[in-house]
């Protein structure tokens, strides 16, 4: 089975160094395994989208020294790549998982589920305590959102880099939104019909996604496809400690190029926080492709070079 690996940031904004981290290891993986990379845009939640952000994504990556073989720019029989456009791909997958029993329609606020007293925190939040699931309530109910029904049990997902991830979703989530109540198709259900529809082998990306892995799994299972692989690579915090985040104003990659980083520093520097390479080595993505390795994914955490940010 030929490798199919993808990279999938969302338009919100312009990249920072830890997505490029994520780009370059899925990059990597691919490429290492001998397979296809794509790039995809998760453009679903549109309020948050931002004009002109994913050409400029599109224009890092190239920066940077990355060039996938499918995307918004190359599409081919499996796009298009980005989530907007896939809509009608979505709606069928409700409609596979209505048919089988799997969904209902809840009328339930946040404020309802954090006040409800079997409502344990989890991951995401509080825990859905199935209030509506055996309402009743028909599944076009106006300002209801569609949550999946998940079965008792543990999920057990085999992690590339963090090991095995066991999770008790139905304990610990409860039945999650696949349509929320405004309408919008929620981020799990879009990116298993896409990786799914997409013929991804294995899914690359941020260990803070870790704990997504297995409700993405039963959606799998649900919907009667097979299950990718999973890798989560460390995130990336600068050498003050704390994570790099769109929102929390970390520099971002254009930003650094323009002041004067070359692309070649800037990839040495991801090298080096991943201790592929010492810091201060010009490294370009052939380079990194070269020296990944699965070992360097183990830590929850890896650290910038101090001399990165001068």
């Amino acid at each position: 089975m030929t490798y199919v690996g993808r990279y999938a940031p969302s338009p919100t904004g312009e990249l920072h160094l830890g997505n490029a981290l994520a780009a370059l290891c899925a990059y990597a993986r691919a490429r290492q395994e001998g397979g296809r990379i794509l790039l995809r845009m998760e453009d679903i939640d549109e309020a948050r989208t931002r004009p002109g952000a994913a050409e400029g994504i599109l224009r890092d990556l190239r920066a940077l020294g990355l060039h996938f073989d499918a995307g918004p720019d190359r599409e081919d029989e499996y796009g298009p790549y980005t989530q907007t456009l896939r809509y009608d791909r979505y709606e069928a997958a409700l409609a596979q998982l209505a048919a089988a029993g799997r969904l209902f329609a809840c009328t339930c606020s946040r404020k309802d589920i954090q006040e409800a007293s079997s409502a344990p925190h989890g991951p995401g939040g509080a825990r859905y305590p199935g209030t509506c699931r055996g309402a009743g309530r028909a599944l076009d109910t106006p300002g209801a959102a569609l949550r999946f029904v998940v079965p008792p049990g543990d999920v057990v997902v085999e992690d590339a880099f963090a090991g095995a991830y066991v999770q008790d979703v139905s304990g610990e989530v409860g039945d999650f939104v696949v349509r929320r109540k405004d309408g919008l198709y929620a981020y799990h259900l879009a990116v298993v019909v896409d990786d799914a529809a997409m013929g991804v082998t294995e899914v690359v990306r941020g260990r803070d996604l870790l704990d997504s892995a297995p409700r993405q799994a039963l959606l799998f299972d649900a919907l009667g496809a097979a299950r990718p692989g999973f890798g989560h690579i460390p995130l990336l915090v600068g050498p003050d400690g704390k994570r790099l985040e769109k929102r929390s104003g970390a520099q971002t990659l254009r930003g650094l190029l323009s002041a004067g980083a070359s692309a070649a520093q800037l990839v040495g520097a991801l090298g080096a926080a991943l201790g592929l390479c010492p810091a201060g080595t010009a490294l370009d993505v052939d380079g990194f492709v070269a020296r990944f390795s699965p070992d360097a994914m183990r830590p929850e955490t890896v650290a910038l070079p101090a001399d990165v940010f001068t």
